[in-house]
């Protein structure tokens, strides 16, 4: 829903035609705090525009019948919550594989995961850069799917490099589980991507992407192409040699 339904849809089958392994669908939030100012312009664009978590399942649905690919829910508690009991069974038949809650801490996030996993869905757990070790080996146990290691601290887009422990943490979240271990926050450039897909098995770029659709916007350009160019670059990027 930035700038509206149609504009989306059309930017997310790019970024899967793309080649994009996994697709992160944010759901427009009013208090997104974990989200840096890039996904907060965005999200205060959706939601003005008529945005709501039904309304993102219905693109989701429809984004699923035209590309195959896995598309994980970005979101908080509170619209999970306002779906009611039904809600998992909801997204799942929606074509959400799975969720990341950014204010519901796996290992405590029973009340809401046990259900999403009875659906069908994965539940992907955040460990920070700062996380102690029995605490990350902790949320990998109740993680689905795959773990998200936040490669530095602040929010979402911001600058500041990645975090120097990031590959000792990567060990140590594989040693904890089986689950891929892809890494976020930061993530911009070829090099940070090449870096990290060196180290890790996934990496995760949104703030970038959404930069770039909104920045196309503005000045007549096709955001789909803008972000369909991004994605195999930095695709490319990460293909390891060797």
């Amino acid at each position: 829903y930035d700038p509206d339904a149609e504009g989306s849809l059309d930017v997310l089958r790019a970024a899967a035609e793309g080649g994009a392994d996994v697709l992160e669908v944010g759901v427009p939030f009013s208090d997104p705090t974990a989200d840096g100012p890039t996904i907060q312009a965005a999200m205060d664009r959706a939601l003005r525009a008529g945005a709501s978590l039904p309304r993102t399942l219905d693109l989701v649905e429809r984004l699923k019948a035209a590309v195959d690919v896995p598309v994980v829910l970005f979101t908080y508690a509170n619209p999970l919550l306002a779906l009611g009991a039904g809600g998992p069974r909801r997204l799942a038949d929606a074509g959400v594989d799975g969720l990341l809650v950014l204010d519901v801490p796996a290992p405590e996030g029973a009340f809401l995961r046990d259900p999403v996993a009875a659906a069908g869905l994965d539940w992907v757990g955040l460990v920070g850069p700062r996380t102690p070790a029995d605490r990350a080996a902790a949320i990998a146990r109740a993680s689905g799917g795959f773990v998200y290691q936040v490669a530095r601290t602040g929010v979402t887009g911001a600058g500041g490099g990645l975090d120097a422990s990031l590959r000792g943490r990567i060990a140590a979240l594989r040693a904890a589980s089986d689950l891929p271990v892809a890494v976020g926050f930061g993530v911009r450039t070829e090099a940070d991507a090449a870096m990290v897909a060196s180290l890790a098995d996934g990496v995760v770029v949104g703030s970038h992407l959404v930069r770039l659709a909104h920045g196309a916007r503005a000045t007549g350009d096709d955001p789909a192409r803008v972000v369909a160019r991004a994605v195999e670059t930095l695709r490319a990027a990460c293909i390891r040699t060797a």
